[in-house]
């Protein structure tokens, strides 16, 4: 065992996780990967990449007594794992997983004597507004009347106040809120989405509200400075960048040398509806086509993720990179891995 201990992480495969498992061996820790299926090519990436220090382990967050039995001789969890999905059709499953998950995990991870937990939720807890001029922070009041209209955010604050309730003295729990990820790596395309859709210059409209995006690898880092130095009981923001849709689309443009959005939405209800109208009556002519938004996505469109990460920056020693470096690396990826039509420079 190295000299740093054992971790445990949860979700290793997904977006975050496998960014937290690399930063953990570049750091001297070694990894226990709790993951559905060892065999799989995202699985076998983190042996690849973590060398011995990784050893995978078969289990799901829902199977406590293979969370306890992968929890042997580790110090500490870093519960990356999650249900992420747009679609109000997926609730129940983003319930089980995001809030049953987090209580069979930390309860697991508590009676096989683990002392620590960091658990990965979401800025959107926070920080999700229809005025662009607030900022939200950790002491914010939590916007429960918006997050109770979308299913995943919903569940990500509701795994939140059930992770807090296991913290004591014996068994110390820290919330970690990253914004949207972006980056190199998302293999499932959950986070990455949008500027794909840009990169296919599928975007020519572009709604009226605010977007806020960290790089997933200063989110993993993050992550491990909140189990070495964050407070128990509390939770910390990490973000790089708030900024108007139009704007984050305009970047993705400027850094992939593409004609960025032609025009956007006034920030008003009734061009909300009316646009989340025009694209049911596109899915019903064309299909379930994935270039369409959803009409979900068109909803938290026309709100602002604005958070601020002083708490993590003051406490924490965090700092993240320079979005532009974020955003570029993240078209970079994209083309690279073949996710998006190679289009010719202006």
């Amino acid at each position: 065992m190295s000299e740093r201990g054992k971790i445990l992480v949860t979700g290793a495969t997904g977006f975050l996780g496998h960014h937290v498992v690399a930063a953990l061996r570049e750091q001297g820790y070694s990894v226990v990967a709790l993951v559905r299926d060892p065999e799989a090519a995202a699985a076998q990436r983190l042996v690849m990449g973590g060398g011995e220090g990784v050893t995978l382990v078969a289990g799901d967050v829902l199977d406590g007594e293979a969370v306890e039995a992968a929890a042997q001789g580790c110090t500490a969890v870093l519960h990356c794992a999650g249900k992420v999905s747009r679609e109000r059709h997926d609730a129940v499953e983003m319930a089980r997983v995001n809030i049953g998950g987090v209580e069979t995990v930390l309860d697991a991870c508590k009676r096989a004597g683990l002392r620590r937990a960091v658990v990965a939720s979401t800025s959107g807890t926070i920080g999700v507004s229809t005025d662009g001029e607030q900022i939200a922070d950790e002491r914010s009041d939590p916007p429960l009347k918006l997050i109770n209209k979308w299913p995943y955010y919903r569940s990500k604050y509701y795994g939140e106040q059930t992770a807090l309730t296991k913290n004591g003295d014996d068994f110390e729990v820290v919330i970690v809120n990253p914004a949207l990820l972006l980056g190199p790596g998302d293999l499932h395309g959950s986070s990455t989405e949008d500027v794909r859709r840009a990169l296919e210059q599928r975007m020519p409209l572009v709604p009226a509200g605010g977007y806020a995006f960290v790089d997933a690898r200063d989110a993993a880092e993050g992550m491990i400075l909140a189990l070495e130095k964050g407070r128990a009981g509390q939770r910390y923001l990490l973000v790089s960048c708030n900024c108007p849709i139009r704007t984050f689309f305009s970047r993705v443009a400027r850094v992939a040398d593409l004609e960025g959005p032609v025009f956007s939405l006034p920030d008003h209800d009734v061009v909300e509806k009316a646009t989340r109208w025009l694209v049911r009556r596109a899915h019903d002519i064309l299909g379930e086509d994935d270039a369409l938004p959803d009409e979900a996505s068109i909803e938290m469109a026309q709100h602002y993720w604005y958070v601020d990460s002083t708490r993590a920056e003051n406490e924490l020693g965090w700092k993240a990179r320079d979005p532009m470096i974020t955003l570029a690396d993240t078209v970079a990826d994209l083309r690279e891995r073949g996710i998006v039509m190679m289009r010719a420079p202006r």
